[in-house]
Order: C-alpha cells, then structure tokens, then sequence
C-alpha cells in the first residue's frame, strides 16, 4: 500500500511572464502548427476500438496507441517540436534535460534528427529499457539522485555551469503543443468523443489534452490520471497551491513526480474536469487486462488511463470514452511483479 504523499512546500501559483514564449499557455492553435513539423517525422499512431476491453470496462472504449512511438512512448511528438523551434546556434550549444525516462528519450530521439548533443540526468534506480534507448540514440546518460527532482535539480546545476541549453521537464509550451497533436488525432476520428482520460506525471500530457480537446469542444471532458503514491498534480489542483512531496511511492516511473510545476498548473488547474488517483495494484492490473484484450504491451504509467477506467466503470458506463496507452517499455521485472500478484488475487 502506497505511503501518504506529504507536502514539505507549498506555493501560491505566480503569474507567467509575459515576455517568455517558452512559458506561455499554448492553443489550438499551437497544436496545428505543432502537427505541421511532426507529421515529417511521425505517423500517427493507432485508434483502436478493442471489443473485449470495451466490455470488460463496460463503456465504448477508443485506445489511443502512443506505445507504438519510435520510443514507446508519447513524449517524442513534444521534443520533436521543441527542437524544431530552436536555432542553430541554440542546437549547438548541445541541450540538457532530467527524466524518469520517456521525456529523455525523447530529447534524445529529436536531437540526432535535428544534430544536436543531448545530456539527460536520469534517477539512479532508472528503468534500464529507456537507458539502453537512449544511449542507441547517442544521448550522454548521468545518474543522479533517488527520483526525477533531485535530477532535475543537478540537470538545471550543469546546464548553468556548461552553458547548455536547458529543456525543462514541464514549463515549455513547445513540449505542451507536441504532445497535443496525439488529441488533435483522436478529435478527428471521433468528433463525437464523450470523455478523453490522460495518464499525469508533470502535465504535459493532461495539458494538451485540455488545449486540444477542449479548443475543439468545450463539452469533451478530460480527466487526469495519478498514481495513489505521486499524487502531487492532484493534490496541487485540489488545494491550489503548487505543492512539492516528501516522498514517491509507485513503481510506475512515468507518473512519479513530487513537485507540481507553473505552466501546466495554469493550463490544468482551470480546464481540466478531475483528477483520479489509482493504487499501483490497479495498474498491474491493467497492464495485464491490456495484454490479454488486445496485445498490447504497457508500462505502469501507460496503463494508468485503463486502470481508471476500470475503476470508475460504473460512471462511465456507456459512454463514449478515449483511454491514452502513453507508453510501452515495462521491463521483464515489471511484468513478472504483475503476473505474481495476479496469481495472489
């Protein structure tokens, strides 16, 4: 059972600088533009409509498939975009990020297409997967610290004394408008959509779900998903105060974050419609029902919109429901945690 999350800070939400475009809330807008560089780089991804998952979960379900990126996961479409925006003496300069894993790859990925050096802080007990994955991307890997913060904080350290440019985890629009594109593509498929649920680790997922979804209908409902034990989006959204945690307490390493940041607190605190939490059973849960129902292969975070679902059947029952599969690299140990537990259910 997850520990309680306890906050060790709390912030009023500060106004966004007028005269930083990296730190503005983007549009729809934004997110056309973004598709316009990305669809010279990306495909878009599989729209299922599983049968058995739909019954199992007992509502008419679409599964957004970002797990079949070129690195599993969705975060490639928003540092596809943010490279692209850079000039060339900026690329040069080499740029520096922190990552639990598919927001490094996903650095990585762009900056081999765009030649650039990429640097990505990593926690020490990272997923090996997406170490490997960037590395055979020609990323340089640093370990630093017990979870993504801590990270951060000795990414933010080298960018600062190596003059890199830095790429912030969170606080960018260009990141946001990318990663809005995989919405703009469920919208068109299914004008019709009821309700869109987005795994939340920073936000930047939930925030160009809120930008997309609702830019083109303001009826669709979108809901975040946490974990039980990285509740930190939504605690800050419920109290509003941007709060940072003591501790972390889930194995799914996409949604593992302590501190809640501005940008994607300004975008999600006033569009999104809730926030729901999951314990990491549920998701074990899912990864399995995910893989029995329609082959595909999930990681703790990815699975975290079917765990919901599931867990709020009965609200959904009937509706009209898009579940984002944000990623795909679950290691073997994972996997093997899940099957255990399933045998002791």
């Amino acid at each position: 059972m997850a520990l309680p999350a306890m906050a060790i800070s709390a912030r009023q939400l500060p106004p966004l600088p007028a005269d930083d475009p990296r730190l503005r809330i983007p549009t729809l807008h934004d997110a056309y533009l973004a598709r316009r560089v990305i669809s010279h780089y990306l495909k878009p991804t599989p729209l299922l409509r599983p049968a058995g998952l739909a019954e199992r979960l007992g509502c008419d379900l679409y599964l957004k498939c970002e797990n079949l990126q070129p690195i599993g996961a969705f975060k490639v479409r928003g540092g596809i975009y943010f490279l692209s925006q850079l000039t060339p003496e900026e690329r040069a300069r080499g740029v520096i990020t922190a990552s639990t894993g598919n927001h490094g790859q996903s650095i990585a990925y762009a900056a081999r297409a765009f030649g650039a050096r990429a640097v990505i802080y990593m926690p020490e007990q990272a997923n090996p997967l997406k170490v490997a994955s960037m590395r055979r991307l020609g990323a340089d890997v640093v370990f630093e610290g017990p979870d993504f913060d801590a990270c951060r904080l000795a990414a933010e350290s080298r960018a600062a004394r190596d003059g890199m440019y830095y790429v912030h985890p969170a606080n960018e629009a260009w990141l946001i408008a990318g990663v809005a594109t995989y919405t703009l593509e469920i919208m068109e498929e299914v004008p019709d959509l009821e309700v869109l649920i987005v795994p939340t680790g920073g936000g930047s997922g939930l925030c160009g779900a809120c930008v997309a979804g609702k830019g083109i209908n303001s009826n669709l409902t979108v809901i975040g998903v946490q974990a039980v034990g990285a509740p930190v989006i939504h605690d800050s959204w419920r109290r509003r105060e941007l709060l940072e945690n003591e501790r972390l307490d889930t194995f799914a390493e996409g949604i593992a974050t302590r501190v809640a940041f501005e940008l994607p607190a300004h975008v999600i605190w006033n569009r999104v419609d809730d926030i729901w939490l999951v314990t990491d059973t549920e998701l074990r849960r899912a990864i399995l029902t995910l893989l029995e129902t329609t082959r595909m292969l999930a990681e703790g975070a990815g699975a975290a919109a079917v765990a919901a679902v599931y867990q709020r059947r009965d609200v959904l029952a009937g509706k009209k429901v898009a579940a984002i599969l944000s990623g795909g690299n679950l290691t073997l140990d994972d996997l093997k945690h899940a099957l255990d537990e399933e045998r002791a259910w």
